[in-house]
């Protein structure tokens, strides 16, 4: 299976090198905690929108898309499409009322609009969420370099962590958003090279290869039919507008980003090149999995039967792939892991730091602040790779799954806290409070009465069990607190008036 030569482990070891020596270079700059969270305010725009992209586009993407388009059709795609189509309108006023109403975290804004509540439920929801997802990108990463490596999951397991955490620790924002840069190209490099070798490197030719991804209906969006308890078309785009709102709308590693330019210009022309740089890169790696649906099923090659459609890619990187293109292949894989976990690191210790530490010790130095920041990354770097080794322990199942559910009971519900803020002038602390408790107690109900333990649910209730697809978990949480935190607030009037932190302050603002 294995085809990995030595120039494939120099280019490998050439791309780390590189990553850990950014790391070295940038850590002289980092003399203060706004410059290890937030770099030094000159780094162009397009850098930091490509780093935006890198982040968005995980090794989760890498791996995943092309095994989904492979098992099915593009249907995940649709997801992404809808992101350009939501926040075309909206970054322009987004993006400089972040700038202007928060000093480093995403989750002071939900405090300037609501309650210290509000901020610290979010600012939690958002480490449980990346926590978890952390250890499952390192973990997945790890397993797709063993297989074709054949050395064991815990030492990559290991030494990507390490890796990252030099980068992160010495290098600060400013050498995650650079090395972010070199990542994205690196990805978009490795995808070109795989998609070309499939169109070109087989006697079919590549108008055989399309044509017939076409016909056996795997560069497809459907099915089209409406329903609520499958994975369809529609499902999907109602899914996408709530994760477009919430990536770019409540996402500390997205925000972030934001305030590292030079000006509300810059940040906005960041942004928009992050939103319609994913969409043809998420396209690509879709297309890599329909082109090998055709590659091994139409005749012309075959999957051994020990190879199910989850490995076909790292399969076909293993035994098709030139010399020197499964080296270069690699490093994107590993690129991919860097630039989605460098900025989750580095956004959950600016969590810590600005909505915690502070909090509790709001006369500390920034001398202090830079300690405690690299302490967390630090631990959030061990953190990750413990869950990425239990994982790897219980083979990516067990408690671990159900303890990631409960994380998601409490950790639902903000987008619909970011959209009445944003909206409604009406929208008060107590209705939001009201909002989050019903919501949390919807998202309980519909976790434990999907999830099931030894192949039964936790909690079985018959036909009032949650009816519909997991992707609509989501949309409802976010529906609930927009809804109840509304009509709860109607109820509830305040005096409290933010009108500046809403849309309707900034546009009269602007036009002042």
């Amino acid at each position: 299976m294995l085809n990995i030569h030595l120039i494939d482990i120099l280019v490998v070891v050439f791309s780390v090198a590189f990553t850990i020596g950014s790391g070295f270079y940038f850590a002289r700059r980092q003399k203060s905690s706004d410059q290890f969270f937030a770099g030094s305010k000159t780094i162009p725009a397009w850098a930091i929108g490509i780093s935006i992209f890198a982040t968005l586009i995980s090794s989760v993407t890498f791996l995943a898309y092309p095994a989904a388009a492979y098992k099915s059709n593009w249907i995940l795609l649709v997801q992404g499409i809808m992101v350009p189509i939501v926040l075309v309108g909206l970054i322009g006023f987004i993006v400089p009322l972040f700038r202007k109403a928060i000093r480093l975290s995403t989750y002071e804004y939900f405090e300037r609009r609501f309650s210290p509540f509000t901020r610290i439920y979010s600012a939690i929801a958002f480490i449980l969420t990346h926590f978890s997802k952390m250890g499952t990108v390192l973990y997945l990463v790890s397993l797709a370099l063993s297989t074709l490596t054949g050395l064991d999951v815990p030492l990559f397991i290991t030494g990507l962590t390490i890796v990252i955490l030099l980068l992160t620790l010495l290098g600060g924002m400013e050498a995650v958003i650079w090395m972010d840069v070199v990542q994205g190209f690196l990805l978009i490099g490795g995808g070109l090279l795989c998609v070309g070798t499939l169109l070109f490197g087989s006697d079919v030719g590549a108008g055989f290869m399309l044509s017939e991804a076409i016909q056996m209906k795997k560069i497809d969006l459907g099915p089209y039919h409406f329903s609520l308890a499958e994975a369809t078309f529609w499902v999907l785009v109602i899914n996408g507008v709530f994760y477009a709102l919430q990536k770019y709308g409540t996402d500390q590693t997205i925000v972030q980003r934001y305030l590292t330019a030079k000006s509300d210009k810059d940040a906005k022309k960041a942004a928009y090149i992050g939103v319609f740089a994913s969409v043809p890169v998420w396209a690509l790696f879709m297309l890599i999995g329909s082109l090998l649906f055709v590659f091994y099923n139409s005749g012309g090659a075959s999957l051994p039967t020990d190879i199910g459609s989850d490995q076909a890619f790292v399969y076909f990187i293993g035994t098709e792939l030139p010399i020197g293109a499964v080296g270069l292949v690699l490093a994107a894989l590993i690129a991919a892991a860097i630039s989605s976990l460098d900025s989750d690191m580095n956004s959950m210790a600016a969590i810590g730091v600005e909505d915690f530490y502070q909090r509790f010790k709001p006369n500390c130095s920034d001398k202090e602040r830079l300690l405690v920041g690299r302490l967390l990354v630090l631990f959030s770097g061990i953190a990750m790779s413990v869950v990425a080794l239990l994982y790897y322990s219980w083979e990516g199942k067990g408690v671990l799954g159900i303890v990631f559910q409960l994380y998601a009971i409490f950790s639902a519900g903000i987008v619909g806290i970011f959209l009445l803020g944003l909206f409604s002038k009406r929208a008060n602390k107590k209705g939001v409070h009201i909002g989050i408790l019903v919501c949390v107690l919807f998202t309980a109900y519909a976790v434990l009465t999907t999830t099931k333990i030894n192949n039964e649910l936790i909690w079985d209730l018959g036909r009032f069990n949650f009816p519909h697809h997991k992707y609509m978990l989501g949309v409802y949480s976010h529906l609930i607190v927009l809804v109840i935190g509304y009509v709860f607030s109607y109820i509830f009037k305040s005096e409290d008036s933010h009108d500046e932190l809403t849309i309707y302050g900034y546009l009269k603002l602007k036009k002042e």
